[in-house]
């Protein structure tokens, strides 16, 4: 499978913080979601990946080219959205489609009202007048407008109520259909990525947990919940970590199939991205 982003042992380090060996792989014609705990690093990855930050080390390809070499021809095929906006406050939806024209040679200025009118943006009123939500539609109206082939998203549902949220990822899954396009989206909504997401990649503290299909996170791991007189007859290798409340354990297993013939329990529940990751950052070995 031919892969549309490659990031190779990416390393940069601040001054209390570290992004240590990176390794992502995303193949064409899929979703990866990106998640962890706010300051883990995952706009900083994304960053890199736009070539918005000087690297310490490490290599990032998009489309098998150097981003760092090829900076603006790649750029004609990425589509961003980034929590920090780039518009002025105090310019239109028109005013937007004129600056664009002169920036992407694919702009699609058709397509571009399309959307706002998807989204019911106003055309003339100031982006300070807009609500947080619909600053975020403009923000994804401009970045499908020049027919990309990868979208990198930064938090691109936040602050959308639900409906808009299903209307957005909707957006998104008929994006990659045509078997070439994809998307990089870091989130916190982990339900959002569920829908979507073909792989999700974790990082915590400046380094990756895992990054593996969603299907397999989602139907191959699974949360028991014990006593602690079961959990005492539990080996510490059959389970990735535990996190202990008043009463019982709550223990996260790779596979749950496996553990379930090996150990007289018989309720094995199926874990949410959210579980995953709260036990793996809160959670004890």
């Amino acid at each position: 499978m031919e892969n549309i982003l490659e990031i190779k042992n990416l390393c940069k380090k601040y001054n209390g913080f570290e992004l240590k060996n990176i390794n992502i792989q995303l193949p064409k014609g899929m979703i990866m979601g990106l998640i962890g705990e706010n300051g883990a690093g995952k706009t900083t990855t994304i960053k890199s990946i736009l070539n918005l930050i000087h690297l310490d080390s490490g290599d990032i390809k998009i489309m098998n080219q150097d981003m760092k070499k090829n900076n603006k021809v790649l750029k004609e095929d990425i589509g961003v959205v980034l929590n920090d906006s780039f518009f002025s406050e105090y310019l239109n939806a028109l005013d937007i489609n004129k600056i664009m024209q002169n920036i992407y040679e694919k702009w699609d200025e058709e397509l571009y009202f399309k959307y706002l009118n998807d989204f019911k943006l106003p055309k003339k009123k100031i982006i300070k007048e807009y609500s947080t939500g619909m600053k975020m539609k403009l923000k994804i109206a401009v970045a499908l407008a020049h027919h990309p082939k990868l979208l990198i998203l930064d938090e691109p549902t936040s602050g959308l109520d639900p409906i808009a949220r299903n209307e957005i990822l909707d957006i998104f899954q008929e994006f990659i259909q045509n078997g070439t396009n994809s998307i990089f989206v870091s989130s916190h909504i982990t339900s959002d990525l569920e829908h979507i997401a073909d792989y999700i990649t974790f990082i915590n503290n400046g380094e990756i947990i895992f990054s593996k299909t969603c299907d397999e996170l989602l139907d191959k791991y699974g949360l028991v919940k014990c006593s602690k007189e079961e959990f005492q007859k539990i080996d510490k290798k059959d389970y990735i970590k535990l996190k202990k409340s008043k009463y019982e354990y709550d223990i996260l297993v790779e596979d749950k199939n496996v553990f379930q013939k090996k150990y007289d329990i018989k309720v094995i529940d199926k874990p949410t991205l959210e579980e995953i990751m709260l036990i793996y950052i809160k959670g004890e070995k």
